[in-house]
């Protein structure tokens, strides 16, 4: 018997520590919802035990049935004929036992018969079914799109299909990608009219590299504003699975093959607004994109935990010289990297998620007030400012870890790591597109460069700084401390440059700095509360010095000279 959450001490650790008390109260309204909904909690530690209850029963799920039947819907995948996309068999149980476990609809409210779960839990929930299956979780995760239905549709559209969503019976897919424009958004094409007698809205173009393109309803980017050419003329639109939705093929790729990822074309597909007309880039995808950068972050993180695991289980059966594997050093070096990176992403993924439902709990709080008091507007802006900044850091961080452990599982397994008879060579093709979609590394270093160089989690750096470090943890705090130092001489340095392409080159430098000390001080935070996990966080802070200190020097060189192709070098 498997179960992908019990046997996670770093998982189990970090539900237990993360500290949701105040999470869990916004959520459910100070436990007032009890009086409402027998599943409700009555309090804090009611619900910390709801958490453990159904992570557990999911996480029972995910090791005793969908990871064994991983390996066929990789090699097989869904089908597609005559225009209609069949899941494969296998698939099909897999969401049939979730469905059946009440996880269809985690985050949803309690009125619409989901378990108003916090994306911190739900987070969770994804990546063990991502170690299960990587390209399950391209159908599971797509539960962020009843969550924007739930954030913006008018309470007849959340009636309509919120209930469909948490029950099972509603899948989903956000159709935003076109041929020409990728993470373009703004560029959209895809056709909104509206019949001035009936008051219909009707959709018309393409859209492109859908994933689960065959679902029962859409969430749609599209132009609703004859003669423009910028996000200002998108609106965000529900469509629902009908003949005039057409289905032209799905894509042969090179991983995540459980899943279908279709070109779809709209042939005046009926839909509804959902919010406001020109809000549909600006701030309803916006929202979209920052709940689908956590979530493939818990993919990222999944996967990465399913190669590391495989990776120390070949290397200590493996024998060469008279002795396992895992005995030489340069392997068992390996392995201890792929484990620092793997709990450093676990640890910025669930500081991130902590902090987005701290978000989503103070916007809902304002927004519904009549009268909100400074101290609770306060916090609101001061968790938009933070979230901004860490879900893109945390995607970079945990997408670009999944690559590099993947990578080192197969290079640990040799040569039968390069062969299907082994689960390596399918996490590694798995984990290349975490961070490509959904917006790639470099669309996430733009969208959090804005936070660092405002400094917008600085006043975390501090708190975190400020707990009881002693001994080795505390020389270790003021490593970092002198790193974050020189981490606003950068950001000094580039900001008075005042070149914005100077800037925009060293984005990535800057991000990356930033990221190196923030999550060694989540590292040392939960050094204190657990005492074997002090070598890890030691292992990152004495690894990220150097790597801080070449961007350092890149970054206040003032050097813009580049290489190119075809003229050999270039002043940028």
């Amino acid at each position: 018997m498997a179960n992908f959450f019990k046997d996670n001490s770093d998982l189990v650790f970090t539900l237990n520590n993360l500290d949701l008390a105040e999470v869990a109260a916004l959520r459910e309204d100070n436990y007032k919802l009890a009086q409402q909904f027998d599943n409700a909690p009555t309090s804090f530690e009611d619900a910390l035990d709801n958490y453990n209850r159904v992570l557990e029963i999911v996480g029972e799920i995910c090791g005793d049935r969908i990871e064994p039947r991983s390996r066929i819907v990789d090699e097989e995948g869904p089908h597609f004929e005559n225009g209609k996309v069949t899941y494969h068999p296998e698939t099909v149980r897999n969401l049939k036992d979730l469905e059946q476990a009440g996880v269809m609809g985690v985050m949803l409210e309690h009125r619409f018969g989901g378990l108003n779960f916090p994306v911190s839990v739900y987070t969770m929930m994804t990546e063990m079914v991502s170690r299960a299956d990587g390209s399950l979780q391209n159908i599971f995760g797509l539960q962020d799109i009843a969550e924007t239905i739930s954030f913006f549709g008018s309470e007849e559209q959340k009636q309509k299909y919120l209930p469909g969503f948490a029950s099972g019976e509603f899948d989903g897919s956000m159709d935003l990608t076109e041929p020409d424009f990728g993470s373009d958004l703004q560029s959209v094409r895809l056709r909104a009219w509206q019949d001035e007698k009936t008051g219909q809205w009707y959709l018309n173009g393409m859209k492109r590299f859908i994933t689960n393109g065959c679902a029962q309803v859409h969430l749609v980017l599209a132009r609703s504003e004859e003669g423009t050419t910028d996000g200002r003329g998108l609106s965000m639109f529900i469509a629902e699975k009908c003949p005039q939705l057409v289905v032209r093929r799905i894509e042969h790729k090179l991983g995540i093959h459980g899943v279908a990822t279709c070109e779809l074309q709209y042939n005046d597909v009926p839909a509804q607004l959902c919010g406001k007309r020109r809000f549909g880039l600006i701030k309803y995808v916006m929202s979209l994109m920052n709940g689908a950068r956590v979530a493939i972050s818990g993919q990222a993180v999944g996967i990465a935990e399913a190669a590391y695991r495989e990776a120390r289980k070949y290397a200590s059966e493996r024998m060469q010289f008279k002795k396992s594997i895992d005995r030489f050093p340069a392997i068992y070096d390996m392995l201890s990297g792929m484990k620092v990176k793997l709990t450093a992403a676990r640890a910025l993924l669930y500081e991130t998620t902590r902090v987005v439902d701290l978000r989503n709990g103070y916007n809902d709080l304002v927004e519904k007030s009549e009268n909100p008091s400074a101290e609770d507007r306060a916090k609101q802006k001061y968790y938009n400012k933070v979230a901004a900044v860490l879900t893109p850091m945390c995607k970079a961080l945990a997408t670009e870890m999944a690559n590099q452990v993947t990578y080192d599982a197969i290079q640990i397994h040799g040569g039968t790591g390069f062969m299907k008879d082994f689960n390596v060579e399918r996490f590694y093709r798995d984990a290349r597109i975490t961070n490509i979609y959904e917006g790639t590394t470099q669309l996430q270093v733009v969208a959090a460069i804005g936070g660092v160089i405002q400094r917008d989690n600085d006043v975390r750096i501090k708190e975190l700084a400020e707990l009881n470090f002693e001994g080795k943890l505390a020389r270790l705090r003021d490593r970092l401390m002198e790193l974050h130092a020189r981490q606003l001489e950068a950001v000094r340095f580039v900001s008075e440059k005042k070149d914005q392409a100077y800037h925009d080159l060293m984005a990535r430098s800057l991000v990356e700095m930033e990221t190196y000390v923030f999550v060694g001080l989540l590292l040392l935070r939960d050094a204190l509360k657990c005492e074997e996990r002090a070598a890890i966080a030691e292992r990152w802070v004495l690894d990220a010095v150097p790597e801080f200190e070449k961007r350092f020097m890149r970054v206040t060189s003032g050097d813009v000279t580049l290489i190119d192709n075809n003229r050999d070098i270039i002043d940028y």
